[in-house]
């Protein structure tokens, strides 16, 4: 009788953490291990208080937790015994060196295959799960295979989530790409891993291509997805200059089936781990191949979000009679988007620092970022008094005397609140500025809010 398949993945983050409680969930004769350096975020995954907020996740965690699901920091043991490894790892942009500010860091990368390399026991199926430059898979089997003692496949499997969605991204992809060696070897690994996705996912919708395709077909789609904003972003900024609403345009584009609906919202910009960085990376691999008019237009995209959160800070200010100083304002929502905790390169970040400049207070309230990362991203540790920021525990704490109310994050709690309390315990006059474009401007404004939306004149 075959043994049963054993699965490594190497980091604990928002990408291999949800991705394997899937799998064991759909794969209960598969054991898999999740290994990360970090033992209290080990430790957390082994409580009922998960590192990371993802609806749906919890309860997958805890039915397959112990059974089939397993949590550690014992690398050694659980990539020796797998048949398959993940890795999983941070992939930041430089900060310093050659492409720094747009080139990928490989640092986690190389100590993962140098490990993998080190404790392998035997044949190695090692899958790419992080976001990397096309053709990082060279480098990988170099290390692998000339450190090693095992035969090694190396295979690309990106991810394609959402933040918020992504238990839902991951039960019902749209697509499952598999890249490796058009080799007989490489070719029965793709075959390996697609039977594991096969278990609940159509065989028409598991994409098998070459290594550096499936590479760069990640990076490209995220930059397209990050055009798509930036374009009607900068349209929101035309809309406001001529007195179109930029949601009716946003409508009656989206209705174009060439075009479509989907990331057509404007808001004060995009956030997250990915598209930011990605969109920097594929920039800096169209620099090192000579290819400049290209790097120019994705650099665009990047400049068209930096620009949108300016200009939302500015229309704070212009609103407030040219002056924040000292004046409260409230925000709410510092997560990057909603149904997440994750709060990297979120736009709040950038208009809370503007504002601060500006010597405004703030008042803060995210239904799942703690009170610690959303000061850790400001850069104020726990000075949260002396620094003139507060966090608050709920949204009417945070606007209470505030003379203004931004909305960085489509909570839909936020589209729930009770406005007329918030309106009678602010400074008059009161402004709502919404950055997400989720409220009913016309009914805040019966109310007495002076409002302020994305590309509303």
């Amino acid at each position: 009788m075959a043994k049963p398949m054993k699965i490594c993945c190497i980091g604990a983050g928002y990408v291999g953490g949800p991705t394997m409680a899937v799998i064991a969930e759909k794969c209960p004769h598969v054991a898999v291990q999740v290994v990360d350096v970090d033992a209290e975020k080990i430790e957390a995954w082994n409580s009922d208080t998960l590192p990371i907020f993802e609806p749906g996740l919890a309860d997958i965690v805890r039915r397959s937790r112990g059974r089939n699901l397993f949590f550690s920091t014992d690398r050694a043991t659980a990539i020796g015994s797998a048949d398959i490894i993940f890795v999983a790892v941070g992939t930041p942009t430089k900060t310093n060196g050659i492409g720094a500010g747009r080139a990928a860091d490989l640092v986690y990368i190389e100590k993962c295959a140098r490990d993998i390399a080190r404790l392998a026991r035997g044949p190695k199926i090692v899958v790419e799960k992080s976001t990397i430059p096309v053709r990082t898979s060279d480098a990988l089997k170099e290390i692998l295979n000339n450190n090693g003692d095992g035969q090694f496949q190396v295979l690309s499997n990106p991810e394609f989530l959402a933040e918020g969605t992504a238990i839902r991204d991951l039960h019902r992809a749209d697509r499952v790409l598999i890249g490796g060696d058009q080799t007989p070897e490489g070719l029965r690994a793709i075959d390996t891993l697609a039977a594991i996705y096969e278990n609940w996912i159509p065989r028409e919708r598991i994409i098998k291509t070459n290594l550096w395709s499936a590479e760069l077909s990640k990076l490209t789609a995220n930059a397209f997805l990050a055009q798509r904003i930036s374009s009607i972003n900068a349209i929101s900024a035309l809309c406001e200059s001529t007195g179109a609403d930029v949601d009716e345009v946003a409508r009656a584009i989206g209705a174009d089936s060439r075009i479509g609906p989907e990331f057509l919202k404007a808001s004060a910009g995009f956030g997250g781990s990915c598209f930011r960085k990605d969109i920097l990376n594929l920039v800096y691999l169209c620099e090192h191949f000579g290819l400049k008019e290209p790097a120019d237009y994705w650099n665009k995209v990047v400049e068209i979000i930096d620009y949108q959160k300016r200009r939302f800070s500015a229309k704070i200010v212009r609103a407030l009679f040219n002056t924040v100083s000292g004046k409260k304002i409230a925000i709410l929502g510092f997560a990057f988007k909603k149904d997440t905790n994750d709060t990297r390169d979120s736009p709040a970040i950038s208009v809370c620092r503007d504002l601060m400049k500006e010597n405004a207070r703030l008042s803060i309230f995210d239904p799942q970022a703690s009170g610690e990362s959303i000061l850790g991203a400001l850069g104020r540790g726990s000075k949260s008094v002396s620094s003139g920021i507060a966090i608050e525990r709920d949204a009417y704490a945070a606007c209470h005397g505030a003379h203004a109310v931004a909305i960085l994050t489509e909570w839909d709690l936020f589209k729930e609140l009770d406005f007329q309390r918030i309106f009678h315990g602010m400074e008059k006059p009161a402004r709502i500025f919404d950055g997400r474009n989720i409220l009913d401007r016309k009914a805040l404004e019966q109310i007495g809010f002076k409002t302020y939306g994305i590309g509303k004149p």
